[in-house]
């Protein structure tokens, strides 16, 4: 989830370099809702603190003419809002991250995007800070957005709150407007744990308690914005927790040499010191500490290094180093709090690919358990997770992965969800603990195995995926299929949609989840039968591209073969032999395939059967010589007979 800054500090001389090194550093965000003025208040701050360069001003005052939206005054936000978009849209989309120093402390700030469309970045500029400037407009108090992102906050390990009542001016510096906004926050915010909470009346257009205290506040006692940041208390690098190093790269210029690269996520590292590789439980101790800037004796959390071992163990990227002592979790299944992106929602029992830092492994939400309110913050159950929403979830991973509880460390407990159809970031993921019955489940070795039950049948297995609309003929071509293929001697089964629903699948409905989990369930069934050495044929529409990957994942490489079964729409709705187009159209039926629900077609189907014209023995037949030249050997694929 973390983004590294952009922008690198402004440049001084070596002594003052020097300076900066020995000060604390403060990583914050800004965040909010839109107009809110988080980018106005960076630029005043970074102004008034002459933070920035003469040309800088010079090309800001040029830009506000061009682009601003504080009339003749300087608009400040434009020295953030470096994308064109953003300016011509007047919002944040990025995240923009700026670092400065002041005379008492080192700062890294990442402005986020206060739009719902772009609560993505706010969480991953979220996910490195310290403590969180959530601004409030004056005139609008309290909204939507700023709970979630003071949720979010909280979620992902934030423990200070700068409450900045922005836009003070514009309700004529008003106490009580500002107490009553206040009060609303400490109400809904007593729950979520953060430790400091300071709430600051400012004007970051006209400068007022930005930098220094306002006469026109003058009933406000407290610090100034940056007085708060420079005091505020950092947490230092905590060296007694476990050592962890992720690891990034193997490297191995030459037979000599054989280090293992990362940065060190936490605790600390000494050559001589005992580490133990997470996921297989070898040990070795450290024999050098190697750095772009030489060899070191220790290593500390934060530092990029190559760890050298005394001896050669089996190590690639994706696994972890570790301290003997307190170790982490390793395991395939977990709960852990989940925060979606995507347009396209979360169901459970569909595949995504699960990304720490350094591993990669496809995962699947076995159970949504609930998702939050963000105005009550609330349990309420769910079946899916909508964009922006945060839920809690049970996961599984196809291979176990090592990571530490989210509370315990950032580093190792965070992932990200990606949808595998598009490759879009769709959810980021906090871990809470691993599930129990992970220790309780072990795969049990068999001495009878897929080829040993292959060879008895006499052929090879394998699953034929036939997809389509509903009426598109489907169900008639595997009928003729697996008569053709009993005929010529092939062990086979049918699995078809209607069948299945009055046994294994009965209890699911018709809504995406559980179309979902209806072709979960179909294609681990259909994975069994091919294992025991069947040729299976799967009648589903099965709607969406994701599952039939996933069903595609599943089998032997080589044993699945997609047929799209392909009618016109206008065609499957006036054959309809069970009337269910009728009934669609009327409104009688919700989520049906074609007209209320979508259907996505496959893009790379193994054989792409058009229906209409054709005898239904012609395309069982033309299966059934895909099948035949597929098992001899032969790749190139038939895709439009």
């Amino acid at each position: 989830m973390a983004a590294a800054p952009t922008d690198a500090p402004p440049a001084s001389h070596g002594e003052d370099r020097l300076d900066a090194q020995n000060k604390s550093l403060l990583r914050f965000i800004t965040c909010g809702s839109v107009d809110d003025g988080k980018s106005t208040l960076i630029g005043r701050l970074l102004y008034d603190a002459k933070l920035i360069l003469d040309d800088q001003v010079a090309t800001l005052e040029s830009d506000s003419r061009r682009h601003g939206t504080a009339g003749e005054d300087i608009d400040f936000a434009l020295l953030v809002d470096g994308l064109e978009a953003e300016r011509e849209q007047g919002i944040t989309i990025d995240v923009a991250y700026r670092s400065f120093t002041t005379e008492r402390r080192r700062f890294i700030v990442a402005d986020t995007p206060g739009h719902e469309e772009y609560t993505r970045n706010m969480a991953t500029g979220a996910s490195t800070a310290d403590l969180a400037v959530v601004l409030v407009d004056a005139r609008k108090g309290i909204l939507q957005q700023t709970r979630r992102h003071s949720y979010i906050a909280s979620l992902i390990g934030i423990r200070h709150i700068l409450l900045a009542v922005n836009k003070i001016d514009l309700v004529g510096y008003d106490r009580a407007v500002f107490d009553r906004h206040v009060a609303d926050f400490m109400a809904f915010a007593r729950d979520l744990g953060f430790s400091t909470i300071q709430p600051i009346p400012l004007s970051a257009r006209h400068g007022d308690n930005v930098t220094r205290r306002s006469d026109k506040t003058g009933w406000y006692a407290g610090p100034s914005l940056i007085e708060h940041l420079e005091t505020v208390p950092v947490e230092e690098v905590a060296l007694d927790r476990p050592f962890r190093l992720p690891v990034q790269y193997v490297i191995r210029p030459n037979l000599d040499f054989r280090g293992f690269a990362g940065q060190v996520a936490s605790g600390s590292v000494a050559v001589g010191d005992t580490v133990v590789v997470a996921k297989s439980g070898q040990s070795s101790k450290v024999r050098e500490i190697v750095t772009h800037d030489g060899p070191l004796d220790r290593a500390v959390e934060g530092q990029a290094v190559t760890l050298v071992l005394e001896d050669q163990l089996d190590v690639s990227r994706g696994n972890m180093l570790v301290a003997p002592a307190g170790r982490p979790s390793v395991a395939d299944q977990f709960q852990a709090h989940v925060i979606w992106f995507d347009h396209q929602p979360l169901l459970p029992g569909r595949s995504y690919i699960l990304r720490t830092e350094t591993d990669s492994v496809e995962a699947t939400v076995t159970a949504l358990k609930y998702s939050v309110d963000i105005t009550s913050f609330s349990h309420i159950a769910a079946k899916a997770l909508q964009m922006n929403e945060v839920g809690v979830c049970n996961v599984s991973t196809r291979a176990p992965i090592a990571f530490d509880p989210y509370g315990e460390n950032r580093s190792t407990g965070n992932f990200i969800l990606i949808d595998r159809t598009t490759n879009r970031t769709a959810g980021a993921g906090m871990i809470d603990y691993a599930l129990r019955r992970a220790d309780n489940i072990h795969w049990q070795a068999v001495e009878v195995d897929r080829a040993a039950r292959a060879a008895l049948m006499g052929h090879r297995p394998a699953v034929i995926w036939l997809t389509g609309l509903s009426g598109s003929g489907k169900s008639t071509v595997a009928n003729r299929l697996e008569s053709l293929l009993h005929s010529l001697g092939y062990h086979t089964y049918l699995l078809d949609g209607d069948n299945i629903r009055h046994g294994l699948n009965r209890d699911l409905g018709f809504t995406d989840e559980d179309r979902v989990e209806n072709i979960r369930r179909v294609a681990e069934v259909a994975r069994l039968m091919a294992d025991a050495g069947l040729i299976v044929i799967v009648s589903f529409i099965s709607p969406f591209r994701s599952e039939r990957q996933l069903a595609r994942e599943m089998m032997a490489k080589g044993e699945f073969f997609e047929v799209f079964i392909d009618t016109p729409i206008e065609e499957c709705a006036r054959r309809d032999p069970k009337g269910l187009y009728r009934k669609a159209m009327s409104g009688e039926i919700k989520n049906f395939t074609g007209i209320s629900s979508p259907y996505e077609p496959p893009e790379n189907p193994e054989l792409h059967l058009r229906t209409l014209g054709t005898d239904p023995n012609d395309l069982a037949m033309r299966i059934e010589e895909m099948l035949a030249t597929r098992m001899n050997g032969e790749t190139a694929r038939d895709r439009d007979v």
